[in-house]
């Protein structure tokens, strides 16, 4: 059968030229190669903003950029493999241009100590670390050790011991801060659920949802029965 389809001369799109902009099709590329045959200049121009047309048609959604035609110009250039002679209401881009890749930002980013506590827990200890010390500072570190005794709950579902926070304060500060005596954390119940972000707000919210539907459902039988 394949060897029936090979001798009646079907054209495969895997055997022909890539298109350097798949999106407009092979139409567009056959009637680019017809433009750049024809010799009077301002007939070829004319042609040419005939095709801008039409590309805009088969991409509508070029409109919502403010610079759509003049993008569509480039594309066009593009298509035609930067060989095309016309008169453009914009300049002609080159290959260096649209083969340019934008500047990499350079980003500081160091290595996470305790990822189960986050990046922002670094931040913070750093400015807990540079207060001087007294009751404001204490304050602070007692809020900070609360908050990462919830990070590590959210993770480690075990319980863990106030000792072992403020011992991770002390390590991830490098003995810049030092947990004074005497601090205790506030007791968790044995039934707190701290969940991951984005998992357990959503279904607590169901399941108030329909605790709250269901006592509705309950009283609204009970008036109808009395």
């Amino acid at each position: 059968m394949y060897e029936n389809a090979n001798n009646a001369g079907l054209d495969y799109n895997t055997e022909r030229e890539k298109l350097l902009v798949p999106e407009f099709g092979r139409n567009i590329l056959k009637m680019v190669e017809q433009l750049k045959g024809i010799e009077d200049r301002a007939k070829r121009t004319e042609q040419a903003a005939a095709i801008v047309k039409v590309m805009e048609i088969l991409n509508p959604q070029v409109r919502q950029q403010e610079d759509y035609v003049h993008r569509l110009w480039d594309q066009l250039y593009i298509i035609s493999g930067f060989d095309l002679d016309v008169d453009s209401p914009f300049p002609a881009p080159t290959v260096a241009e649209i083969q340019s890749h934008p500047v990499a930002i350079p980003l500081k980013k160091r290595p996470l100590k305790a990822a189960h506590y986050g990046r922002n827990i670094e931040s913070i200890i750093d400015l807990i670390a540079g207060e001087p010390d007294g009751e404001v500072k204490t304050a602070m570190i007692r809020s900070l050790a609360i908050y990462m005794r919830q990070q590590y709950l959210i993770w480690n579902k075990d319980s863990v011991a106030d000792e072992t926070i403020f011992k991770d304060i002390e390590v991830l500060s490098e003995g810049r801060i030092k947990v004074p005596e005497g601090i205790s954390l506030s007791k968790i119940s044995g039934d707190a659920n701290f969940a991951r972000p984005g998992f357990g707000q959503a279904q607590q919210g169901n399941g108030s949802k329909r605790n709250r539907n269901g006592k509705n459902w309950k009283n609204k039988k009970k008036q109808n029965n009395g």
